[in-house]
């Protein structure tokens, strides 16, 4: 007759929960996974399949009951780390939104708004566009299939344990989201460039001929212009957003790591 005691039980499902709750809580807040048009169900089913699959090549699980004090505090430190790293990489997506943001802006088109099925929030149409051109860049680099890896070496960089979190991995979750704006500007810095000379035609052009209206002719010019520019640019956008996916991803598995 085979019989399992309450320590092995407890053991079976404590190698099973703890690598789950941080898969679901990557899933709730990294991009793509934490779509709005993605069903919750879909996610569990997705984190639940991930899970089994990982499960039988991780490190040795703590012997705690997730039931007990010490147990909930381990998950509560898992939902943590999942946490975190899907907001490393969100936050560079956001940096892609944000040179949207300023392209729309510099262009004049700031005001023609969007529903972005992904934020479920009005944006730009050019932010919508970038988005969904940075979204298929990524499917075409595997990335959703290097999301994958990423969570498996995630249980091996930063392995489940009762040890809290170092100060300095909220640092460096904070200083990353300066990334946001360094990595914006530059992304949206060919437009600008392009523009900003525009304007400054455009305002030499005024004072030559005050009579021509340049509140007719400017908006027609920086649309012209920035649709130029981003043509222009997109036949170099892989090479960049490779750089900083590549970035985000390396945030994801290092961020919780404790300084050297």
């Amino acid at each position: 007759m085979i019989s399992v005691s309450s320590a092995q039980l407890d053991l079976w499902i404590a190698s099973f929960i703890y690598p789950l709750v941080r898969i679901l809580a990557v899933a709730a807040t990294a991009p793509f996974l934490s779509n709005a048009a993605l069903p919750r169900r879909i996610r569990l089913m997705l984190g639940l399949a991930l899970t089994l699959a990982i499960a039988p090549i991780l490190p040795a699980m703590p012997a705690v009951s997730p039931a007990s004090g010490l147990g909930l505090w381990i998950l509560a430190q898992q939902i943590l780390i999942g946490i975190g790293m899907g907001l490393s990489m969100r936050i560079i997506f956001t940096a892609i939104e944000m040179a949207s943001s300023i392209i729309a802006f510099q262009m004049g088109l700031g005001f023609a708004t969007f529903y972005d099925p992904q934020s479920t929030s009005q944006t730009s149409v050019i932010a919508n566009f970038l988005t969904l051109l940075a979204t298929l860049v990524f499917l075409a680099l595997n990335g959703h299939l290097i999301y994958f890896s990423v969570m498996a070496q995630s249980f091996l960089a930063i392995p489940i344990a009762s040890t809290p979190l170092h100060a300095s991995s909220w640092h460096f979750l904070a200083s990353l989201g300066a990334r946001i704006f360094s990595t914006g500007l530059l992304l949206s810095l060919p437009v600008i460039v392009i523009l900003l000379i525009t304007n400054l035609g455009m305002g030499v052009l005024n004072r030559a001929a005050p009579q021509l209206n340049l509140f007719a002719i400017g908006f027609p010019i920086t649309l012209t212009l920035g649709f130029a520019g981003l043509y222009l640019m997109m036949s170099y956008l892989v090479v960049p957003l490779e750089q900083i996916f590549n970035e985000g991803l390396n945030a994801m598995l290092y961020f919780a790591l404790p300084p050297a």
